[in-house]
């Protein structure tokens, strides 16, 4: 083959590439969260250059503040990834460039066999975000000629800087609606969410006929633990309260902080006497279980106040009944204490 046959060729290769990737990058431009813009692009990175494997690997702890937020990783994200430190990362990235190789041994030191399958041949190709190295993806192939050493990166870099920057809008825009639906302090859900999940709930209930309950739960003497150990203390144990609600409830039932030390739960098929062991069970367990505090145990208990729906009450008065429940139930705990 001629000089000129074979720059010819490569010019061809090289437009075949690029429109692969122009193809790559409009996909993942219509992604809505970066959980489906990492499953598109990882889907179509595969299907599109033909690879046998392709894995995502991320920096554990991140350091990117708002990465992927814990609420809204998905089955598929939980299962696609894997978790390595920065300094496992960056040995080899060295200035933030790709890594070919086919030398299976070299990546052996770092990463299971799990992770590297079946392959002969491998290139990392890293992710950049505020000019911090947080990721890289893996290609994977049984041809062990397909990534070596002195092969080009140059498309490997593009690829990585599209990814990047579309992964930074996303992310921004996720962070966004995240800030918008969920209480920074404790992770739960906010009022504003809360609005949005009761309405439907209500819709569902008069189209279908499926009732729901829901718990008014606030924190005893929360005003005494501010008072006496200090505000940070009351903000751990908001978010130990949150956070123990949401591990103890059922996956399609949501907690929501209302306000305060007030909390809002939405048990999803539920009557009123189920609402009421559900009560039961969230303040037995708090009475059971102290919050580890500075080398102690402090003492957290809660009330609960149970309502049901039975399509015709508004939103309003469903949370105001559930709210009178529980006033009347803190009386009666206090009369009896």
């Amino acid at each position: 083959m001629s000089e000129l046959e074979q720059l010819i060729k490569n010019s061809k290769a090289n437009e075949e590439i690029a429109k692969k990737l122009f193809e790559i990058e409009t996909e993942v431009l219509t992604s809505n969260s970066s959980d489906e813009l990492l499953q598109r692009l990882l889907n179509s990175i595969k299907s599109k250059f033909n690879l046998t494997h392709i894995r995502l690997l991320l920096v554990d702890p991140t350091p990117i503040s708002f990465l992927i937020n814990e609420n809204i990783k998905s089955y598929w994200y939980q299962h696609k990834t894997t978790r390595v430190t920065h300094k496992q990362l960056k040995k080899f990235h060295l200035n933030n460039k790709p890594y070919l190789t086919d030398n299976i041994e070299k990546l052996l030191t770092t990463f299971s066999p799990d992770v590297l399958g079946q392959g002969q041949s491998f290139a990392l190709t890293p992710l950049i975000l505020e000019n911090k190295l947080f990721g890289s993806v893996l290609f994977t192939d049984t041809n062990k000629t397909r990534f070596t050493a002195n092969l080009g990166t140059f498309h490997l870099e593009q690829l990585a800087v599209k990814v990047s920057l579309c992964l930074s809008n996303v992310l921004a825009r996720e962070q966004l609606e995240y800030i918008a639906n969920y209480d920074r302090l404790t992770g739960v859900a906010n009022r504003r969410l809360m609005d949005i999940s009761i309405s439907e709930e209500l819709i569902r209930q008069r189209r279908y006929g499926v009732s729901f309950a829901l718990l008014f739960i606030d924190c005893n003497k929360f005003k005494k633990i501010n008072d006496t150990y200090g505000h940070d203390c009351g903000d751990k144990v908001l978010m130990y309260v949150a956070q123990t609600i949401k591990k103890l409830i059922r996956e399609n039932d949501r907690c929501f902080r209302y306000a305060g030390d007030e909390f809002v739960v939405t048990l999803a098929s539920q009557n009123y006497n189920e609402a009421l062991i559900a009560a039961k069970r969230l303040c037995q367990y708090f009475i059971e279980h102290p919050m580890p505090y500075e080398d102690n145990l402090l003492p957290i208990t809660i009330s609960c106040g149970a309502a049901v729906s039975d399509g015709k009450l508004t939103m309003n008065e469903l949370l105001k009944k559930a709210d009178q429940q529980l006033y009347l139930n803190k009386k009666m705990q206090e009369y009896e204490s």
